[in-house]
């Protein structure tokens, strides 16, 4: 049984969203403090959280940036705030998703099934080999493939795919892929991160698979 963490501190809200999931197979859990809910998710596993960002404590945004240094657990923001600058703020944080107030309970059912299925799809920690769709990184053997056609990639590319494949679903900034990339090693300015991206595409993307995805003002996840 897959389990929710529900982090929320309007009780009749919580209580809605926790039924529709457990009606629908989930067990769940609910916090309804910020600093409560990021204790939970640091300390337990859970297959995803969904999160307000206006909680007593510390707020949703602060929640997922302190999760995010230890954990990729799917997120999903689910706020009154719906301006387009809080969904890139959250969305930049790392968050897989963001719905706003009034939502409806069956979409958000949906929405947490498909990411729990995608995270588990593009996500294979354990294992040595990241595939999604043709795209196949053999991680031992330091080895890309399409369409079963090996690919030659330069070590700053094939490091800059891994790491994104690693983290499906987020969405990293220039600044952060440079600093993750290229490290204490860098010579030059984040604009070699886009060089980078165009070049990995040109060999990785076909016409009707495209992994590398540009969030247009916060910068790039792998889908």
């Amino acid at each position: 049984m897959k389990k929710i963490l529900i982090i929320e501190d309007d009780k009749e809200i919580a209580e809605l969203e926790r039924d529709y999931l457990e009606i629908s197979g989930f067990a769940c859990d609910i916090a309804a403090r910020g600093t409560i809910g990021l204790e939970k998710a640091m300390s337990e596993e859970f297959d995803l959280i969904i999160v307000d960002i206006m909680l007593p404590g510390i707020d949703g945004f602060e929640v997922i940036t302190e999760l995010r240094k230890k954990k990729q657990t799917p997120v999903i923001f689910l706020s009154a705030k719906n301006g387009d600058i809080d969904k890139i703020r959250g969305l930049g944080l790392g968050a897989d998703d963001y719905m706003t107030k009034p939502f409806s309970p069956s979409e958000l059912v949906a929405r947490v099934k498909a990411h729990i299925s995608r995270h588990e799809t593009l996500t294979k920690r354990e294992c040595d080999v990241i595939q999604a769709g043709s795209l196949v990184i053999d991680k031992d053997a330091h080895k890309v493939t399409v369409a079963d056609k090996e690919i030659a990639l330069t070590a700053k590319e094939y490091d800059l795919l891994l790491f994104l494949a690693e983290n499906p679903n987020r969405t990293f900034s220039k600044e952060v892929l440079f600093d993750r990339i290229w490290g204490m090693d860098a010579i030059g300015d984040v604009s070699t991160v886009t060089v980078h991206i165009q070049r990995v595409r040109e060999k990785v993307d076909m016409r009707s698979e495209k992994h590398i995805e540009t969030v247009w003002g916060v910068g790039y996840r792998f889908s």
